[in-house]
């Protein structure tokens, strides 16, 4: 295990390295996010143990988006278990981008992923509920058991995606009349489009990560959130699709379960061990942070945090 002064060595260099990387542009097709200072950017890592280190914008609340979708995949596993999510939802990299409609139709209509946005409308749909009210209550309530009772909906961020949402909605038809949406596809694509709404800062966005690097163990109040054997799916599903079409060059540079959001948030787990997670807005072709990925990328490198490493290629970790 690296030491907690070169963990934060680690978090600093990185940043002061990468925390202002020139590149990329905020997401503009949804208003909200199109208005955020690019100039921000932040880097923290939090251990299983509740250990945090820490560098720039870092109480900085932004826009969970997609990073939502790996906390209600988190929520369907607990209710359903992971054979039926991966039977009714999938478990594969579509190729395409993240909103694609053509990978629906490519494949019968049934979503590939629940990291994209058909399969995580589908998951949305799939979370046991009673009514909209009660599967969006569901929703944010495993978002902050997994990070924080501070993550909340903003309801002006949720009013600029619900303005802008109809290729979402389009999406959600298109499951229904494949038979593979679970309630009504407009209360679906509703509360997704909610779960994508809400604001927490970067220590939030790696403690939900360090719950998953811990089996399901929040870090601070050591309380259960998952059942064990739900943890080891959310990663592979982070592995296959977790940065969309670029999802691949991530595992083969930087070797670690990761997730995006086109708020700017990334997240990347080592299991056992701890997560990484890091904010900035502009972003890559693909809808990731481009300050982000180099962040992370340079402190799983120095720290030498690769799943795929064997122990006698590890790096050392006072590089």
């Amino acid at each position: 295990m690296p030491t907690p002064p070169s963990i934060q060595r680690a978090v600093d260099d990185a940043f002061q390295a990468f925390g202002q990387l020139p590149g990329g542009a905020n997401a503009d097709y949804i208003p909200f996010l199109a208005q955020v200072p690019d100039k921000l950017s932040a880097l923290a890592v939090v251990g299983i143990d509740g250990s945090q280190y820490c560098a720039g914008d870092v109480r900085y609340r932004f826009a969970l988006e997609s990073i939502s979708k790996v906390c209600t995949l988190a929520l369907a596993l607990e209710d359903w278990g992971h054979d039926t999510v991966q039977e009714k939802i999938g478990a594969d990299a579509t190729g395409l981008p993240f909103n694609s409609i053509m990978a629906l139709e490519l494949h019968a209509g049934k979503p590939l992923s629940p990291l994209v946005n058909a399969g995580a409308i589908a998951t949305a749909s799939l979370v046991k509920a009673g009514s909209v009210e009660e599967r969006w209550q569901r929703i944010l309530a495993i978002q902050q058991q997994l990070g924080s009772g501070e993550i909340a909906l903003s309801a002006e961020l949720n009013e600029s995606e619900q303005s802008t949402n109809a290729h979402n909605r389009a999406i959600a038809w298109l499951l229904h009349s494949a038979g593979y949406m679970y309630c009504d596809p407009m209360e679906a694509c509703d509360v997704y489009t909610r779960q994508c709404s809400t604001l927490l800062d970067c220590l939030e966005l790696a403690t939900i990560g360090a719950t998953l690097a811990s089996g399901g163990l929040h870090p601070f109040s050591g309380k259960r959130v998952l059942q064990a054997e739900n943890t080891p799916r959310i990663l592979a599903d982070m592995t296959m699709e977790g940065l969309y079409d670029s999802s691949g060059d991530w595992a083969y540079t930087v070797g670690l379960p990761g997730k995006s959001g086109v708020g700017g948030g990334l997240l990347a787990v080592v299991p056992g061990v701890l997560a990484i997670a890091a904010f900035s807005p502009p972003l890559d072709e693909f809808g990731n942070s481009v300050r982000g990925q180099k962040m992370i990328a340079a402190v799983a490198d120095t720290l030498g945090y690769n799943i795929y490493r064997s122990p006698a290629t590890a790096l050392p970790h006072s590089r």
